[in-house]
């Protein structure tokens, strides 16, 4: 399966809370659901579609906590995404959680990477992560993944943990797609390009 990186980012780079106040207050952030004002048909349309090419699902422990407690709740059958996400195989990275009961899952505890990259040997189309930007992050800089969907919301959140935090591991991007929707969100699609280029300009 291909590993798709889906995250949603702030201009400043944060994506901590996206989606509601209380979301992810952790390291006392108080400024989340920066994300929602800006969701409209389009993103909807767009998001669907992407979570149709879903054969399984990639997450770490706080975003699988928080998925696995809402998402079960939404039964319609109409919902394309609830659907998806509540049928499809899911995958947990975590060194701590013992038991996962939104069906069907599978903990990966121990060498993570080496876990994931044994799930990507599965047929399959994608294997999406969705939010857990830290787990993301870390597959970027281990080489799994496949493609990075950014979803750029126009707004400085200020404070908040971002995609990519100082010290991050250099990595080189090939940008394959873009698109905006009328709320005014930039829709960036990326493949890795192998190490980060550094130069001198004019030279």
């Amino acid at each position: 399966m291909k590993l798709t990186l889906m995250q949603f980012v702030s201009l400043d780079g944060v994506s901590q809370g996206p989606g509601a106040p209380d979301e992810d207050t952790s390291g006392g952030f108080e400024r989340g659901g920066w994300f929602v004002p800006f969701v409209d048909d389009a993103f909807l349309r767009l998001a669907t579609a992407w979570t149709n090419e879903a054969d399984a699902f990639l997450f770490g422990r706080h975003t699988y906590v928080n998925f696995a407690r809402d998402w079960p709740k939404n039964t319609d059958p109409d919902d394309a995404v609830a659907t998806q996400l509540n049928g499809r195989p899911k995958f947990v990275a975590s060194q701590t959680l013992t038991a996962a009961d939104w069906e069907p899952t599978t903990i990966l505890s121990g060498d993570v990477a080496a876990r994931v990259a044994e799930v990507k040997q599965q047929p399959g189309r994608e294997l999406q992560i969705h939010g857990s930007a830290r787990l993301g992050a870390a597959m970027l800089a281990a080489g799994l993944v496949d493609e990075l969907r950014l979803v750029v919301a126009p707004v400085v959140v200020g404070q908040g943990r971002r995609l990519f935090p100082a010290g991050s591991e250099p990595a080189g991007l090939r940008l394959t797609s873009h698109d905006t929707t009328p709320g005014g969100l930039a829709i960036q699609v990326y493949e890795p390009a192998g190490p980060a280029r550094f130069g001198t300009y004019g030279s």
